[in-house]
């Protein structure tokens, strides 16, 4: 899928939170990130015939939190879905740990080859950046008006999460095993 596209899928539902919650308050916008969730998700599954495993989860969650929030009208439930969500991908990240079963390995193993201390240094640093991401959402969510925290969610955790990806790099070269019949310079 062309990766303009794929960033599209990914900002879109979360655009149009923003701006449904700008205009008409969270309940109406929450409404929304879910119907552009089920949009985004089925774009992707028309174009690829699959849907990748961060979106499905990410979509499920979405859909789970997003409805208790409308039926209770209570918007704490679409508050905490990223705790939740971030916390839920440390806990199985770690769980893959204790289990010496490296997930990160296992999802990107097809587009990276590296050393097992590499995927290992990638796991606890991605561990550690959803721990991170959990906490500044329940800060972002409990100490700052809504539109704040929509602001944040929206604007803040996609660039945050950009750059620590960027500046997991040098892990990743360091580490990388090259193709046969190429060597590392």
């Amino acid at each position: 899928m062309n990766q303009w596209l794929k960033m599209a899928l990914e900002m879109g539902p979360l655009l149009v939170f923003f701006f449904g919650n700008s205009r008409f308050g969270i309940f109406p916008a929450t409404i929304a990130f879910m119907v552009a969730t089920i949009a985004a998700l089925s774009v992707s599954y028309v174009m690829v015939r699959t849907i990748p495993m961060m979106p499905l989860v990410g979509g499920v969650f979405v859909l789970f939190f997003g409805g208790l929030t409308i039926y209770l009208q209570d918007d704490l439930f679409i508050k905490i879905k990223p705790t939740i969500v971030n916390l839920a991908f440390a806990g199985i990240l770690l769980f893959g740990l204790a289990m010496k079963r490296l997930f990160i390995k296992i999802v990107l193993e097809a587009a990276i080859q590296m050393t097992d201390r590499g995927w290992l240094l990638l796991t606890r640093a991605w561990i550690g950046f959803f721990v991170l991401l959990a906490i500044l959402n329940e800060i972002a969510w409990r100490n700052f008006p809504t539109d704040t925290w929509v602001s944040f969610k929206v604007f803040g955790i996609m660039p945050l999460t950009l750059i620590f990806s960027f500046a997991l790099v040098p892990i990743i070269m360091k580490h990388q095993i090259p193709p046969p019949g190429e060597t590392n310079t």
